[in-house]
């Protein structure tokens, strides 16, 4: 019985994210097409909690539901990019209740996941994962690598983020005056 809930759920979010990555790329709105984003990035959060990667799974939704699209929200308002009247996507009457029936049934399927459990098996790592895990913690295991073999592309990243960042100002300051 679990091996069947975790399929379902693992191809619904699959299908949640597909159909939300279409939708992002089909918006004329930014800020439609950035919220659709964000669904996309908590559906591929969702698939790897599934698959007991938390950390990664937390990570998503910090690193690009939050952070990047509070950037993009951020540069798109800047821009004065969007409009009053495309804000929202969902006009009319079949369009509400599709969205309520969508809220209600990702209700469910949460309160589903809360009150099942996952057998011992799935939740224990074993062997050289198990070692790593008790030796450095998850957190370690993920962080050692990245701040010593690919510390350069890590701090190089981190620049392109910050030139993009000031690059939005330059080009919203440059159209305001």
């Amino acid at each position: 019985m679990s091996d069947f809930f975790y399929r379902v759920h693992f191809y619904l979010f699959g299908l949640i994210a597909i159909a939300s990555a279409l939708a992002f790329v089909t918006r004329k709105s930014p800020v439609a097409a950035a919220l659709w984003l964000v669904n996309t990035m908590f559906s591929l959060a969702a698939i790897y909690v599934m698959m007991d990667a938390h950390f990664i799974g937390a990570i998503q939704v910090l690193v690009y539901a939050g952070a990047i699209m509070v950037v993009f929200l951020f540069v798109v308002m800047l821009l004065n990019l969007g409009h009053p009247d495309e804000l929202s996507d969902i006009k009319g009457t079949w369009g509400k209740l599709g969205a309520g029936l969508l809220g209600l049934a990702i209700l469910a399927q949460v309160m589903a996941m809360a009150r099942s459990q996952a057998p011992k098996e799935l939740i224990q790592p074993v062997g050289e994962a198990a070692k790593s895990l008790r030796d450095l913690n998850a957190v370690g295991v993920i962080a050692k690598p990245l701040f010593s073999e690919h510390l350069l592309a890590f701090e190089l990243t981190s620049i392109l983020l910050l030139v993009a960042i000031v690059g939005a100002v330059v080009l919203g300051k440059r159209r305001s005056t």
